[in-house]
């Protein structure tokens, strides 16, 4: 007969280079109960390819970003029979591209030719903060990594147009802050109505996170359709208006009753909707700037009281 082949064994330090995590996170890993204890051989401890496998599934959840403490609790349902395939594939689902859109590399040279001919790294700095640049190792300051092409694209031709650099990078933090929230409402709103029966067992069973991650793939598209049609939409509409007053002799003012879009954080967004829900937010920032707006008043006539009394 045959012998069997003998399963690959590693010490520490060998299971840190396969694995790329340093022997400090190992102990770590294995302390907080996300990595198995090794075989003791004598003096010595040894791993086996279920430690290696388990590191590399470990690391591509954090850099998901996933914390320790959730992917524990994904590790022990795989590990009392639950399974894991399933969320694993959500997760991937989730994290995969959601756009058809493919990344690009660009040279420094034509980076620079596209946007004035004149090097400017305050411009670079900018675009790699905002991700529309990013860095690629060992071709620091001759190429980069374009990951939307088409955003790169707009920029140029606004550029182009006579749009300073300033005033585009400027543009994009406000709009990423809007999209950003219609994002959130749309997450929140699939969630409630879709994705709840899916997820209702923490961490889902094998089954529910594969229907869900394939309820995924069939609502992603779903996002950018309602925004392209909205957006389009509203562009139709307010270019209109915007057309007439610029045509129109003696455009008209515009009326104080108007409501007005105001550009806030993100943040601030997310902190109003954790006090009164999504549904709440508009009314809760009105009532907050008019309950401010009374008081300020109330504070100036007060004020204006004092003074005459003290004149008198």
């Amino acid at each position: 007969m045959a012998e069997q082949s003998a399963q690959p064994e590693y010490r520490i330090e060998d299971l840190a280079h396969h694995s790329g995590a340093t022997v400090r996170t190992i102990r770590a890993y294995q302390d907080r109960g996300l990595l198995p204890r090794p075989e003791r051989r004598g003096r010595s401890n040894v791993y086996g390819d279920a430690h290696l496998a388990r590191l590399r599934q470990i690391a591509d959840l954090l850099d998901r970003g996933y914390t320790l403490a959730s992917i524990k609790e994904l590790l022990e349902a795989w590990d009392t029979g639950r399974g894991l395939g399933g969320v694993l594939g959500l997760v991937a689902e989730v994290h995969g591209p959601w756009t058809d859109e493919e990344a690009d590399r660009i040279s420094r040279a034509e980076l620079d030719a596209r946007f004035g001919g004149t090097p400017d790294e305050e411009a670079i700095r900018e675009a790699v903060e905002l991700g529309v640049l990013e860095r690629l190792p060992g071709r620091e300051g001759e190429e980069y990594l374009v990951p939307s092409p088409q955003e790169l694209a707009v920029a140029a031709e606004l550029y182009a147009a006579g749009v300073p650099l300033a005033a585009i990078t400027g543009h994009l933090r406000e709009l990423r802050d809007q999209v950003e929230h219609i994002a959130s409402r749309f997450l929140e709103f699939t969630t409630e109505h879709v994705f709840a029966r899916y997820l209702e067992h923490r961490p889902p069973t094998d089954a529910d996170a594969a229907e869900a991650a394939t309820m995924v793939r069939r609502l992603r598209p779903l996002a950018q359709q309602t925004v392209d049609a909205e957006l389009a939409r509203a562009m139709r509409l307010l270019a209109t208006r915007h057309l007439q007053i610029h045509l129109s002799p003696d455009p008209p003012r515009a009326r104080d009753d108007q409501p007005r879009a105001v550009s806030l954080p993100a943040g601030t967004i997310r902190a109003v909707q954790s006090l009164v829900g999504a549904e709440g937010v508009e009314a809760f920032i009105a009532a907050a700037t008019e309950r401010e707006v009374h008081k300020r008043t109330l504070d100036a006539l007060a004020t204006s009281r004092h003074k005459q009394g003290g004149i008198g």
